[in-house]
């Protein structure tokens, strides 16, 4: 499936909300697209380049896909909209067009079956809740209700300040337990709790 792309210097995870501010003409366009034929557009990770201007030389292979939740206009006159991550893809070729905008044939990524959260997961899920009481994740309406191990993993995946790589591994790994493994892993190393 083609898909077009928007590549920035975050990664966004299944469930996730963030929000953009779009000037360039690519992007306006591609939104309004979108708009019209009731589908999505893929967020990527840039690995080399930048948000503005030419398309980047380089960005992740795994990406989410956005979905348009709302949309308006902010006082600076820019377009601002709201999006929220739906399904993981993997990009098989990309093409740039005329006006920088990356356009994709993408795979999508099945989904493994989630499961319900057990006791062993309780620390992570104070702790995402303890997140949810920062006012800019608040106003983006997250965590909300967890129901299950591969959103939990998906929202502290998102909200925890891991390096771009073990963002974009914790994206590409299918199975929800394996993700929270991970992360557990990570935060005892943050906390210099576990050897290297």
């Amino acid at each position: 499936m083609n898909l077009p792309l928007f590549p920035l210097d975050t990664v966004l995870f299944p469930g996730c909300v963030l929000d953009l501010q779009l000037f360039e003409p690519r992007y306006l366009d591609m939104v309004s697209a979108c708009l019209k034929a009731g589908h999505g557009f893929g967020v990527v990770r840039i690995l080399e380049g930048h948000e503005v201007g030419p398309a980047p030389s380089a960005h992740a292979m795994v990406g989410c896909e956005a979905l348009i939740r709302d949309w308006q206009q902010r006082p600076n006159g820019l377009l601002g909209i709201r999006v929220e991550g739906a399904r993981r893809f993997d990009v098989q070729s990309t093409e740039v067009q005329r006006d920088q905008l990356l356009v994709a044939e993408v795979s999508w990524r099945d989904e493994v079956c989630d499961r319900a959260l057990d006791a062993q997961y309780e620390d992570l899920l104070v702790l995402l809740q303890a997140l949810g009481q920062h006012p800019m994740v608040r106003t983006l309406g997250m965590p909300g209700e967890i129901r299950g191990q591969a959103e939990l993993a998906s929202k502290l995946a998102y909200l925890l300040p891991f390096e771009t790589a073990q963002k974009l591994q914790l994206l590409a790994t299918d199975e929800p337990a394996e993700r929270l493994q991970l992360i557990q892993q990570w935060l005892e190393r943050l906390q210099g709790d576990a050897p290297d």
